[in-house]
Order: C-alpha cells, then structure tokens, then sequence
C-alpha cells in the first residue's frame, strides 16, 4: 500500500507561503479532507489584513486633510507674524506734524472771510436820489449802505444816509433794484428804518447779537460802499465801549457808541459792524478826524444793535 504524504501545519510551511507546492496525488485524486486542508493552510488573508493605522487613516482621511491644511496655515501665519516690525506707538509730536501738513496743503477761509460770507446776503446799497433844478433831472446826491434784519425787506440804515432825499432806491445783494420808503426814524441814534417794494424770493436777513459780551480787542468786520466802492470789507478790532460823539457841526451827541478800528469812510454810514460768526453787533454811524478831511483816520463809531433793533419797534434782546 502506498504512503500518502500529509501537510502539516509546520513553522516551515507558515514561513514559505508564497512558494509553489507541488501537486501530488493527494491533491489532485484524494479524498475531499485532504484537499480541504490544502486549501486552508495556502490562504494569505492573515498578510493581506491593512493594519489599523492604515484603517484609522482610511476612515477619516477627509479630517486628517483639513486637520493637516489648519496647523499649516497656523504655521505660516506665525513665521510671517514673527517677520513683522511691532507698530511704532503714534506720539503727539506725529499727530501735530499731519495737522501742520494739513493745513500747508489745504489754505482755510480766514474767520473774517467766513463772517462776511454769512453777512453778504443781508447787506444792500442804498441810494439817495433828488432832482437837479437847472437841468430837471433826478440824479444820485449820496450812497450809503443797509443791513436787512426783517426777510419782509426790512432796512437798518443811518439817518443822515436819507435825509433830505426825495426817493430812496436800494440794491440788494443779488442785484435786485427796489423803490423804499422811510417807516421809521431814531434821531437821537442816527437811525433810519427802510421799508424796500420789492424784494429777492430767498431774501436773509441779518443775524443780531448783544454787545453784552463784546471784550476790547475782539475782531470784527465793517462791511458798506465806501465812496461808492463795494460791497467793501475791513477788519480790525473792538477799541472801546459806551463811546460818544459830537458831530462837526455841532447838531448831534450820539452817546454809548461802540469804538472801532476797522476802515469806514463816506458810504460806510449804515452798514453792518460784525463779529467773527457773522453777527451784527452794530450799525456804523461815524468817524472820527479832528482834521477838516472828511476820510478815515483809525476811529470809528457804531450805534449797538440794541438801539437800532429798538427803532424797528421789537428788539430780540
């Protein structure tokens, strides 16, 4: 009888699995426990099994992708932030340097452009016709000048900018030519208040101030037709308070004056005195020369707006 040979399951059959085995006639005729055995022992599904790292990767390789780009981004970002100069702490000293720079690139109105900015509109030309005997013609005997302070076309000017005239004209600041009568007169300020026909549609009247707080030294703006010039504008300062003033001929003492220096001359009577805001704190009424020159020589004076707000009837003080 002859001798089958058996596969066991030897440390030499584990160790050499891939190696070819030679058929015999066990496997290829013999009885089906033998060829089952075969089977089993040349099986390489222990080898082929991934590791379970290689699994754990596997099932959360998405995770580990987003994880890994995170900490990457993290480190960039820290080698680029570790690259940077610390922002230098910004000084007083820098702040004034750009307001310097702004202001050399950039030119401000000065505060007496802006005061006359917000007085121009309100302030009017004002005319004193009459008619001339020898030639029957109406001509233009003197120019003044008038601040509005009622959007009706109410007028503030000097009396003696009207007196003796046979029509009074006005120009407004927009060119607008109207008729105006007399409706009111302060003698004793100088005062005279106009009332114009027609009037501009956009008509502002003037911003009124009390002199209750005006200080010696304050800027301020007179603003008329000096010799017919104009609209003209000076600046100087408040030189005094509860000033007075006798006219040359002797016919007025105009009393608790404010004392300015900046330039008016003929024409000037009736204007606007203003503060840097562009507040009417009085209406130029005279100037000063000791000298028979009817011209400016560095003193001038205004009636307070008190008074002259008191000639139209209401005061908004």
């Amino acid at each position: 009888m002859k001798k089958v040979t058996l596969y066991s399951k030897s440390a030499h059959s584990r160790a050499q699995p891939d190696a070819p085995a030679k058929e015999t006639p066990a496997q290829s005729g013999g009885s089906g426990r033998a060829h089952a055995g075969a089977t089993s022992v040349a099986s390489p599904s222990v080898a082929a099994r991934p590791s379970r790292l290689r699994r754990f990767i596997s099932r959360h390789e998405r995770l580990l992708l987003v994880l890994s780009s995170v900490l990457l981004s993290l480190l960039l970002f820290s080698a680029w932030n570790a690259s940077q100069a610390p922002a230098r702490k910004i000084t007083q000293k820098d702040i004034d340097a750009a307001v310097l720079h702004t202001l050399d690139k950039n030119v401000l109105p000065s505060p007496e452009t802006k005061a006359y900015d917000a007085i121009r509109p309100s302030v009017v030309r004002v005319r004193q016709l009459g008619k001339m005997p020898e030639k029957d013609a109406e001509v233009v005997r003197g120019v003044g000048t008038g601040v509005v302070v009622v959007d009706k076309g109410v007028i503030l000017t000097n009396l003696h900018v009207v007196a003796g005239a046979d029509r009074v004209q006005v120009v407004f600041s927009n060119g607008l030519v109207s008729e105006a009568n007399v409706v009111g007169l302060q003698p004793e300020n100088d005062l005279a208040v106009l009332q114009a026909k027609t009037i501009p549609d956009d008509l502002i009247p003037a911003t009124l101030k009390s002199t209750g707080d005006l200080a010696l030294g304050e800027k301020v703006i007179a603003v008329g037709f000096p010799f017919g010039i104009g609209p003209s504008v000076s600046s100087g300062v408040i030189s005094g308070l509860t000033r007075e003033y006798q006219s040359p001929e002797g016919q007025r003492l105009l009393t608790n004056l404010i004392q300015f220096d900046a330039a008016a001359n003929p024409g000037n009577s009736g204007g606007p005195l203003v503060t840097m805001d562009g507040s009417v704190v009085g209406i130029v009424t005279a100037i000063l020369n000791p000298t028979t020159e009817d011209f400016f020589i560095g003193i001038g004076f205004a009636v307070p707006i008190e008074n002259a707000a008191s000639a139209v009837g209401t005061s908004p003080f």
